[in-house]
């Protein structure tokens, strides 16, 4: 295109007014669209949020600000000579389809001027702020001129350096303004997510980069550039496990008082729990139950014995469009079995390396894990989802006909932990006692994250619906069985962490004191906290940080920004 050629203007799409229940944009959303699309998308039509520093930090500098104080008058009312000063008020644009929240109105010369509160210092830029702050200030001068007011600029002040950064309101703003409007609307609408930005270096410090995976998204599209270590941040927070008898969870201040016949047995910290997990007869207040849910962390009920019951959760995930793309793959056939071979197929390949690691026979597995091999590649092959079952069910009989040569034996010992083959319901020994309790925690650690990332965890892909059971969780933790569960139970007994006395039989089953499970639930979040390096990303994750990203991964899938659900395979 020769360079004298007439620049090409969007079109103004203007936005009807708003009737019934068409929701208004909020200003702070356009800030964050010109910011970055894919950002104001998750967080307005998926509803993500997650806090960081600097959020957390952003609400402190506005505590004050945030406290409403002075009133506006009408625009009729307002003299030229008056002086305003009004604090933190809601005002809306229903032609627009705007609203904001205002941290301050002034008035000069009978026009009023917004002041909007940044937490850090003044940028050095050439128009001194950025263009998203210039953006969103813009947009409470448009709610405010459809309101009827005179108002032709506004203020940017920097609480850290105490600046005060004047925004002209003219034409080239304006339009720009007006751009990023009708562009979220109309992405919005669209329904289909905006591309993650690419080596950008702006979400290292963005709250959402853990939940947008940029940097997985496009390497998993294209291959290319390995993603940062930027999604992988330190867990701080950790499930609380209540089982003794006849236990109270109380709410103290900042904290829970777990009390046991009135006696005061732990005080953990509310921001240091990610979920409360209460096993058997245990009593919970409901001024906990109300501060629990406000802050969307979710209390798990489970048996005496672990097995997992439901969960009690706040309002819950706002992502609507993922429920929606995952049920709509889960009525179409040629989604579940892609879905359902990928998953078998990566349970077969870390059942065949947890096999290698711990092997303890005196003969070689090679023939075993070859026949693993066959099985997954039958797998591979599979038509359906029955005949999909038949090769899971054939790999599992082989895998579990070996299960024990991974076990340390002392036959000068008068107990052993024997195995012959798997037995559930019930578990007739030792070792299936605790195969089935690691099983009923890993469902639960998987209904906790696929709830927290916005999926129905009833509603699965290979495990199909039936009344009571996470189909889904059962589906995503397929791969993770030989991985977690499995190598819990080794671990356990290897090292001598569960004892012959942590086991009760009687009328052919056999079930974990309450001293067992309390070892053993030790052994299981050790291991949800164990950093392994990630076969396809590169970097350390924790596994239980790998759940979420799992869950978040097939969401991609599932809204078509993937062609394929990265399933986890270890080395």
């Amino acid at each position: 295109m020769p360079n004298d050629a007439p620049l090409q203007h969007e079109l103004p799409l203007p936005f009807p007014e708003l009737t019934g229940d068409q929701p208004l944009l909020p200003a702070r959303m356009i800030n964050e669209y010109v910011y970055c699309p894919r950002l104001a998308y998750l967080e307005w039509v998926q509803g993500e949020w997650a806090d960081s520093h600097d959020t957390v930090e952003g609400r402190h500098r506005h505590q004050r600000v945030d406290q409403p104080a002075g009133e506006l008058p009408p625009p009729e009312e307002l003299e030229e000579t008056e002086r305003i000063h009004a604090r933190s008020l809601t005002l809306s644009a229903p032609r627009l389809g705007l609203i904001a929240k205002m941290d301050l109105i002034e008035s000069d010369d009978g026009r009023v001027v917004p002041v909007d509160y940044k937490k850090g210092k003044r940028p050095h830029v050439a128009r001194g702020a950025y263009e998203p702050e210039r953006v969103q200030l813009c947009v409470q001068g448009l709610i405010l001129e459809e309101t009827g007011y005179d108002c032709r600029e506004g203020v940017l002040y920097y609480c850290e350096s105490r600046e005060r950064v004047p925004v002209v309101f003219d034409e080239e703003l304006r339009n720009l303004t007006l751009s990023a409007i009708h562009g979220l609307r109309g992405v919005a609408l669209g329904g289909r997510i905006p591309p993650p930005l690419e080596d950008s270096p702006k979400c290292p410090r963005c709250s959402l980069v853990g939940i947008c995976l940029p940097d997985e998204v496009n390497f998993l599209r294209r291959g290319e550039t390995p993603p940062r270590p930027i999604a992988v941040g330190l867990t701080e927070a950790l499930p609380l496990y209540v089982q003794a008898h006849k236990a109270k969870v109380a709410k103290a201040g900042e904290t829970l008082e777990i009390t046991v016949d009135d006696s005061l047995v732990a005080k953990p910290r509310i921001n240091e729990v990610s979920q409360l997990v209460l096993q058997g007869n245990v009593y919970v207040t409901t001024p906990t139950l109300h501060e629990l849910m406000s802050r969307e962390i979710p209390v798990v009920w489970t048996s005496y014995g672990g097995w997992f019951l439901g969960y009690t959760a706040g309002f819950g995930h706002k992502n609507v469009e993922l429920r929606i793309a995952q049920y709509r793959g889960a009525d179409d056939e040629r989604v579940c079995l892609q879905l359902a071979k990928g998953w078998v197929r990566a349970k077969i390949h870390n059942a065949r390396t947890l096999l290698r690691r711990n092997w303890r026979g005196e003969s070689s597995p090679e023939s075993i894990t070859d026949r693993l091999e066959h099985n997954l590649r039958a797998a591979s092959r599979a038509q359906s989802l029955s005949e999909l079952l038949g090769i899971e069910g054939t790999a599992a009989a082989t895998y579990f006909g070996a299960f024990a040569q991974m076990l340390k034996r002392d036959d000068s010992a008068s107990f052993s932990f024997d195995f012959t083959q798997r037995t559930r319901r019930p578990p007739a020994d030792p070792v299936n006692a605790l195969l089935s309790y690691a099983y009923a925690l890993l469902v639960r650690a998987w209904t906790v994250a696929l709830v927290t990332t916005g999926f129905d965890p009833y509603r699965g892909f290979y495990h199909q619906p039936r009344y009571g059971r996470p189909a889904l969780a059962l589906d995503m933790m397929e791969p993770f069985r030989p991985l977690i569960a499995e190598s819990c139970v080794i671990q356990a007994i290897n090292n001598g962490e569960i004892r012959p006395t942590d086991f009760i039989g009687g009328a052919g089953r056999v079930n974990l004191t309450e001293e067992g499970r309390k070892r053993f639930i030790a052994t299981f979040e050790r291991r949800m906290g164990h950093e392994i390096t990630h076969p396809l990303f590169g970097y350390k994750i924790s596994y239980r940080r790998l759940l979420e990203v799992q869950a978040r991964l097939l969401g991609r899938f599932l809204l078509g920004e993937l062609t394929e659900n990265p399933n986890f395979t270890t080395r």
